[in-house]
C-alpha cells in the first residue's frame, strides 16, 4: 500500500502564491504518472496537472496553465504543485495521484489512478 501525503495548502489573497507538496510512503513504487486533482464544494474533480515521472513531460488544465507548475524531486521522493497569480476559482481541496500502469500514451483517467492522498485546503480570497 502506498501512502501519499499532501501539504501546503491554505488560504491566501487572489494574486498570491503557494507550493503544494506530496510525499510518497514507499519508494520502491515505481509511478509512471503523478498527477493533481482538485474538487470544490458542489463541483465535480477536476484534472490540475499530470507529469510523466520518467521523461517529466507535463500537463495542464486551460484553466491553470501558465500560472501553475507541476514537478517532481526523485531524490526526495515528492511531487510539486507552484501554483501562482491565485484567483478565488482555485479554492478547493486539492488531491495528489499516482498510477504505475501504461496507457498507451495517453494520459490516465482519474478513475485509473491507483493511489490518491488524503487532500490539502486552498482557499482564495479576493
Amino acid at each position: 500500500q502506498v501512502h501519499l501525503v499532501e501539504s501546503g495548502g491554505g488560504s491566501v489573497q487572489a494574486g498570491g502564491s503557494l507550493r503544494l507538496s506530496c510525499t510518497t510512503s514507499d519508494n520502491t513504487y515505481n509511478s509512471r504518472y503523478m498527477g493533481w486533482f482538485r474538487q470544490a464544494p458542489g463541483k465535480e474533480r477536476e484534472a490540475v496537472a499530470f507529469i510523466s515521472t520518467r521523461d517529466t513531460y507535463t500537463y495542464y488544465a486551460d484553466s491553470v496553465r501558465g500560472r501553475f507548475t507541476i514537478s517532481q524531486d526523485n531524490a526526495k521522493d515528492t511531487l510539486y504543485l507552484q501554483m501562482n497569480s491565485l484567483k478565488p476559482d482555485d479554492t478547493a481541496m486539492y488531491y495528489c495521484a499516482a498510477e504505475a500502469g501504461y496507457y498507451g500514451g495517453r494520459w490516465p483517467r482519474a478513475d485509473e489512478y491507483s493511489y490518491w492522498g488524503q487532500g490539502t485546503q486552498v482557499t482564495v480570497s479576493s
